[in-house]
């Protein structure tokens, strides 16, 4: 987590760096509607409190890496020297599923979803044809660990309350068509109890996204 917080600030700071210094004069507005479109890269947690919020049987069964996309949509309604204002949302989802040896015939198929949907709020630097940001928001996400064939869990449509924040950049290779990346950090609440299973545990998952952004 400590590597993707660097790497976030670093990449805003070398595009804001780059961008103030062009903006001797002031720079033209950012904006003022774009759309986000991403492919995700997740690393799912793997500990033994989640194992139980499913009634799992170890570790192993925990599927790990995932893919996944997401879109977003931001609007830049105000500016106040190099920092332009967003406003906008996300919406995200990620799967991982995992299928075990055949040999190993205590271990089930599993299939992990995460979705995500939040409010965002950004500050963004530079101009018209690329600039970084930082943005965060709070919103609410259902987080399901089911195994093929199984019934899901509570904890498996709880809608839990989940912070993100993060950074990246867009680059527009032409005039609404432009490069983007994401890298951002998801702080997920913990679940609450049921009967006979413990709640899921406080989690936080760092998702890196690159895709294309249109205005």
């Amino acid at each position: 987590m400590k590597f993707a917080v660097r790497l976030i600030f670093a990449a805003a700071l070398a595009i804001g760096s780059a961008s103030f210094a062009r903006a001797q004069e002031p720079l033209p507005r950012i904006g003022p509607i774009v759309v986000d479109l991403r492919g995700l890269f997740v690393r799912f947690p793997s500990n033994q409190q989640l194992v139980d919020s499913r009634g799992l049987t170890s570790l192993t069964e925990l599927p790990g890496t995932g893919l996944g996309g997401g879109v977003g949509l931001h609007v830049y309604p105000l500016k106040w020297k190099q920092v332009t204002f967003g406003i906008g949302g996300e919406v995200v989802g990620l799967r991982a599923h995992n299928s075990p040896p055949a040999d190993a015939a205590s271990l089930r198929p599993v299939t992990e979803k995460f979705l995500s949907a939040s409010p965002q709020l950004s500050f963004n630097f530079g101009g018209p044809n690329g600039w970084s940001y930082i943005s965060g928001g709070a919103g609410r996400s259902e987080w399901s660990i089911i195994p093929d064939g199984a019934s899901s869990q509570p904890a498996d449509v709880e809608r839990l309350t989940t912070y993100n924040y993060g950074g990246g950049g867009r680059w527009f290779v032409k005039r609404h068509l432009a490069f983007s990346f994401d890298v951002r950090i998801y702080s997920i609440k913990a679940g609450t109890p049921s009967v006979g299973f413990p709640g899921g545990p406080r989690s936080t998952l760092t998702v890196i996204g690159a895709g294309v952004s249109l205005k």
